[in-house]
């Protein structure tokens, strides 16, 4: 275990944690939450590890974790990239094997936590068929689910995301026997954001990335415009609450100033 997974134990910890939450008004949490993981293979191979599914296997809680960090301060929608449409391309089998499986019981793990309604988005169809079935599985279970709204980016891509929306908005259109020129007239921002996977949805007002990186590798593209950002220099599992809560500080102390 690395010192700053147990880091965090004592008073003290708790009396800063206290002292952190004392700080961020209720009026300024963010409503929607995007959080991008990022590091679990340095972790792992860091640690020693032989193989990044340790890693991943930690990342994934410590995403349990972080939902119930956003779900504790109010956070009303929390959105995890676990898995891009490159990583399908570009990882190595084996570990493409090993991450699926952990995907797949990290969701079935989130619809039995709390009321939380989880979301699977992302292009679905390019998953394995269990991984398919766990997924449609869990997004029935918590569709009538009240609390936190928990999307999953799964088989995801910001760009091809926005594809599909544009397609379907013509399919839309065709079957409405609407012409060309009258959907070039009538397309709007707002239109397009209804047909994303996220529709009806608050764009994402804190984007956070561990690891210290620092880029949005193709998600949220379009939902992110206006978003602020915080990055944290953790390895993924060594996400610490207090990292969490001072991102949530940090964002309520900063003028957001749209468009400017």
């Amino acid at each position: 275990m690395s010192s700053r997974t147990q880091e965090g134990r004592g008073p003290l910890y708790r009396l800063y944690i206290n002292r952190l939450l004392r700080q961020i008004p209720p009026a300024q949490v963010p409503r929607h939450v995007a959080m991008m993981i990022d590091g679990n293979r340095r972790w792992a191979r860091q640690l020693g590890y032989d193989s990044a599914a340790h890693g991943h296997r930690a990342g994934a809680a410590k995403m349990r974790e972080f939902l119930r960090w956003c779900d504790d301060v109010g956070v009303s929608v929390a959105s995890l990239y676990l898995l891009s449409v490159d990583n399908l391309r570009k990882r190595d089998s084996g570990e493409l094997t090993d991450l699926i499986e952990i995907i797949g019981q990290l969701a079935d793990d989130l619809s039995h936590e709390r009321d939380w309604r989880v979301q699977p988005v992302g292009r679905l169809d390019l998953l394995p068929d269990e991984l398919q079935r766990v997924l449609r599985d869990v997004a029935y279970r918590t569709a009538a689910h009240t609390g936190m709204h928990v999307n999953l980016a799964i088989g995801y891509g910001g760009r091809g995301e926005i594809v599909d929306a544009v397609r379907s908005i013509i399919t839309q259109h065709d079957e409405r026997g609407g012409t060309l020129e009258e959907l070039a007239a009538s397309l709007t921002p707002e239109q397009i954001a209804e047909h994303l996977y996220t529709g009806g949805q608050p764009d994402p007002d804190l984007v956070i990335r561990t690891s210290g990186e620092q880029r949005l590798s193709d998600f949220l593209l379009w939902q992110s415009a206006h978003s602020e950002f915080y990055f944290v220099e953790a390895l993924g599992p060594d996400l610490r609450e207090v990292d969490f809560l001072r991102a949530i500080r940090d964002f309520a102390s900063r003028d957001r100033r749209f468009g400017g």
